[in-house]
Parts: C-alpha cells; structure tokens; sequence
C-alpha cells in the first residue's frame, strides 16, 4: 500500500506541540514532506528556541507516521528558526537584533532585574542568541547578578564590544563606572545614553535582547516604547496590592504607545520556610492572575521567595546556571518559553520584503 502526503499529514495532525498547544500541521510546523517509496523524510520547523523540547517531538511524529500501514524508513530534521517580528508603527529594526523583550514593573524592589537575567539565560540554554540591556542607569545590576566586570572594548573609537557571560551578550552603564558611584543625570542624558547603550553596542546577530527596564513610567520608558523596536513587554510583579497598582500603571502605558504585552511574571508568590517547610503567602495572593484576567493578557508563572534566588544571582550565577535542573530553573525556562512562544505568534517582520519606493520630480 502506497503512502501519499495527504496520509503523512493526516498522521501529523495528532501530534501536538505541548508548548504552543498546536498541532504540528496546524501549526505550519511540518516542511519539505518526500516521499521516496513508502519511506518517508520531512522537517519540523519551531519559531521558538527549543534545545530540550525537539527531541520528544521528533520522536512523536516518527511514531504518528509509523502506525500507517506500509511505513518505511522515516528520517525527521527537527530545528529552532527564530525569525524578527513586527513592532510598534514607525520604528524600524535593527539590524542585528531580531526580537527585543522589555522587561518592566511599575515600582522597584519587586524582582524585576533577577527576572529578566533569569529570562535571558533560559532563552540562551535553549539555544537562542541572547544579549541583555540594562536600561537601569541610575541603579545597573545586570554586571553583578551575570558576574561580569572590566571595561568594554571599542575596535573603531565609536562602537564598544558586549561583553560575555553564561552565553549571553552583555551592554550596562555599569561597565562604565565606578560601582558606589552615583548616576546624578536628568532625564533627557538618561535617554540619551540608553540609546548610545542599545544603537553602539555591536551586537552579534541576536534572536532576543532582554532590556532590563528601570522602574516606573518615567522619561526612559518613554524613549524606550517611541524609539527602540520592542516585540513584546513582559511585566514583573508581587502579589501585594500595593505593586500590583504600578503594575497596571506599566501594562497601561505599553497599551497606550502600542507594545504588546507578552505577559506577567509575579515573584514572591509563596514563602515556604526552611526550616520547617512552613508554606505562607506573604504578600497576598493572586493578584498577578487576577491583572492578566481584567486585561486579557497571559499569566506567564510565579516565582516563590527562596534565599537561594537572591544568593545566586548576589553571586554572578542565576539560578538558571547555578542549579539548571531545579525547580525554580525549571519555572524560568517554562516563563522563557511562553514568552519565546508568544513572540513566534506573532506577526512576522515584512518591512524587508517591500522595496523602497522613490519618488522624483523630473
């Protein structure tokens, strides 16, 4: 009995990406199907990085087509291509990053630069190509939490090299000054160096550049949603009502100057005690559920309150390096994920495809 490509589809139809809930046909996953007999060869094409997860899937749609009758051989290239999406009208990319991810609160204090190392690391260990970009001027953490030091490097007297830890693309102010000594600009030098920060630094062929945000809806967030091209906002927050009013704050402004929100990430979700195994909600509970529901938005995870989040990151090895099969790791990389998985929803970047129209006065 001969196997058609119909048949091959058919079979494919059943086997669902756990992470995009999709199935593989559907998904537009499933390329290039050849038939060469009764054996059969086609790739499975993921928009979003997936190092630990294209395995399992292989191995799902070699079984599916094993069960029509006849089978042969079947050989199945699986592979991660991630590929530059829309942003808000009238800012164009750049050239060398595809993806840009802002990571934002509404107030400080609330975990929002130990989310967005976190995030950016578990991108990069599922095979991305990552940078981070700490827009926090007044108060940069990024060289600390990633265990990073020394100056960046200039090859041509204009541009400075990232410097590089745990596989990550780093560019801070905090390379550039002394760490106890304060930043004491205005807002408009503010903006400006964030933009030197982002436009000067050679960044080498990025999927994802996280920007860790400061706090707030001030001057450099501003900057940030009228002249960067950001894919997507995810937005850092505790359950304690107090946050979760600057929260909403923050997801309002993204709204206004049109970044879509990826999500809420909701940190100090549960305390469990270390001695006794003690489990309290310290500061509410499910307040960041409860943003997502009122304005449509997906609920990415919580994080629990451990000393060893914070001990690690104080160290220079977030957690996502210092203990990679963890269970907090493992919340990271589901959040990376979800968020890898959303920006691949989206619409595609087009501007590349469109000549550039001309028009002369003879």
């Amino acid at each position: 009995m001969s196997i058609t490509i119909e048949a091959v589809k058919a079979a494919l139809s059943g086997v669902v990406d756990p992470n995009t809930g999709r199935d593989l046909v559907t998904g537009k996953s499933v390329k290039n199907i050849q038939l060469d007999g009764n054996d059969v060869s086609f790739d499975i094409e993921l928009g979003y990085p997936a190092k630990s997860q294209i395995d399992g899937l292989r191995k799902s749609a070699i079984a599916a087509v094993r069960t029509l009758p006849g089978a042969g051989n079947v050989s199945v290239n699986a592979y991660s291509r991630i590929v530059a999406h829309a942003v808000q009208r009238g800012v164009k990319l750049m050239a060398n990053v595809k993806n840009i991810i802002a990571v934002a609160s509404g107030k400080g204090g609330v975990g929002k630069s130990t989310t967005a190392v976190n995030l950016a690391l578990a991108l990069a260990a599922e095979g991305a190509k990552v940078g981070v970009l700490d827009a926090d001027i007044y108060g940069p953490s990024q060289p600390m939490m990633l265990g990073i030091s020394g100056r960046p490097e200039t090859l041509d007297g204009k541009t400075m090299e990232p410097l590089e830890n745990h596989g990550v693309q780093v560019s801070s102010i905090g390379f550039m000054i002394d760490a106890d000594e304060p930043m004491v600009w205005r807002g408009p030098i503010v903006t400006q160096a964030l933009q030197q920060l982002l436009e000067q630094t050679n960044w080498r062929e990025l999927d994802y550049l996280v920007v860790d945000m400061p706090p707030g809806t001030g001057d450099v967030q501003l900057t940030l949603s009228q002249k960067v091209p950001v894919t997507g906002a995810v937005i850092v927050t505790t359950p304690q009502d107090i946050a979760l009013l600057d929260a909403r704050k923050g997801l309002k402004m993204f709204e206004k100057v049109g970044i879509p929100i990826l999500g809420v990430v909701e940190n100090m979700s549960i305390h469990i005690c270390s001695n006794c195994g003690h489990a309290e909600h310290i500061f509410g509970t499910g307040g960041g559920e409860k943003i997502c529901r009122d304005y449509g938005v997906d609920f990415l995870g919580a994080l629990p309150l451990t000393m060893a989040i914070r001990e690690q990151a104080d160290s220079g090895m977030p957690t996502v390096v210092a203990d990679p099969d963890g269970q907090v790791a493992q919340i990271y990389r589901d959040i990376a994920r979800k968020v890898a998985v959303k920006i691949a929803e989206k619409a595609k970047d087009m501007s590349s495809k469109f000549p550039t129209i001309v028009v002369k006065n003879d």
